[in-house]
């Protein structure tokens, strides 16, 4: 039996990470959360996710600016990460790219999109 994938949260509101555990809930996955692209950063590098779900505007420093320096530490450089945020217009998609993001999903979350965004990823 293969271990679980490890998927990391990060979002500074409740309401989003518990409409994100509902959704993962039915998939076998070992979940870790974040409230801010800091702790995002801490704990991607302590724990190794397979994949990170994270919120561009967040306290202490935004989703953004956490993707880069996820992608400057070699642990975290490949791990895929999937924005999902509230900021859908291109110049934000655009920035969310160039910062580094595998991916982006706009709020509200879609659980059949998020879910099919997940396993293309976690192949």
């Amino acid at each position: 039996m293969s271990p679980k994938k490890k998927i990391l949260l990060v979002d500074d509101a409740d309401t989003v990470l518990m409409i994100e555990k509902i959704i993962l809930r039915k998939a076998d996955f070992e979940v870790f959360v974040a409230k801010n692209g800091e702790d995002a950063v801490k704990l991607a590098l302590s724990k190794r996710p397979d994949l990170i779900l994270m919120d561009v505007i967040m306290p202490v420093i935004n989703g953004l600016e956490a993707c880069e320096r996820l992608r400057k530490e070699a642990a975290t450089k490949d791990t895929p990460i999937i924005l999902v945020t509230t900021q859908g217009q291109e110049f934000n998609i655009d920035a969310g790219y160039r910062s580094g993001c595998t991916d982006y999903m706009t709020k509200p979350i879609n659980g059949p999109e998020l879910i099919e965004k997940i396993n293309k990823y976690l192949k």
